[in-house]
């Protein structure tokens, strides 16, 4: 059926990305983007990602951050969680954690989805990282009771740590054709610069509250 359809399309994205993300060095302060393809950025030039746009407004504002993509394509909660050391040996101040699609797509136990998502939230803020949570939602094709306690996880995940929500990173992009490749999935270019703008309404007030604290965590 359609639900099958979709699975097939995610489970086949493919990776026009390393397998690895390059760390960034070239900058004192860092802001990594932990996340799966919708970061990765299948189909997309590295300068079209959603996290080449956030840099581009960042150096139009003149704020001295790197923009790391670290995004992975068929990424799970999981396997981020167990790579997320590895990303945080470029010493980010700042983590945007854009996880959780490919845990919906496959059915996944939404509890192990949280517990991964608190696990990496909580190992990041033990390192002094200032994170920001990006929410995701479900086609309306998977069952009513799984949509919603899929959606539900990312604001309590939010409220319960303390950190900043993206209410939904594909808001404006997802089923408006006019945003997404043929796969129907995916943003084009067009797509990434909006999930750009939902996700940078509420980074960059933290990315100058970092820049004033240097990051440094409350104890």
């Amino acid at each position: 059926g359609c639900t099958n359809l979709v699975l097939q399309r995610a489970m086949q994205s493919p990776k026009t990305q390393s397998s690895q993300p390059q760390l960034a060095t070239d900058g004192p302060k860092v802001v990594a983007i932990l996340g799966d393809s919708l970061t990765a950025g299948p189909g997309l030039s590295m300068k079209e990602t959603f996290p080449a746009v956030i840099q581009q407004k960042i150096g139009g504002r003149q704020m001295a951050w790197t923009v790391q993509n670290s995004g992975v394509s068929g990424d799970t909660t999981a396997l981020a969680s167990a790579r997320l050391n590895w990303v945080l040996k470029s010493k980010p101040k700042v983590l945007v954690v854009a996880l959780g699609s490919n845990d919906g797509l496959r059915g996944l136990a939404t509890e192990e989805m949280e517990r991964n998502l608190r696990s990496i939230v909580s190992r990041a803020q033990a390192q002094g990282v200032k994170v920001l949570l990006v929410g995701q939602q479900l086609p309306m094709n998977f069952p009513e009771d799984y949509r919603s306690k899929f959606a539900a996880v990312f604001p309590r995940v939010a409220r319960e740590h303390r950190i900043p929500l993206v209410p939904f990173m594909l808001e404006g992009v997802a089923l408006d054709e006019r945003f997404v490749l043929e796969d129907g999935i995916h943003p084009n270019a067009d797509g990434a610069k909006r999930i750009a703008e939902n996700v940078w309404n509420v980074l960059q007030p933290l990315l100058r509250q970092a820049s004033k604290s240097g990051a440094m965590s409350v104890r």
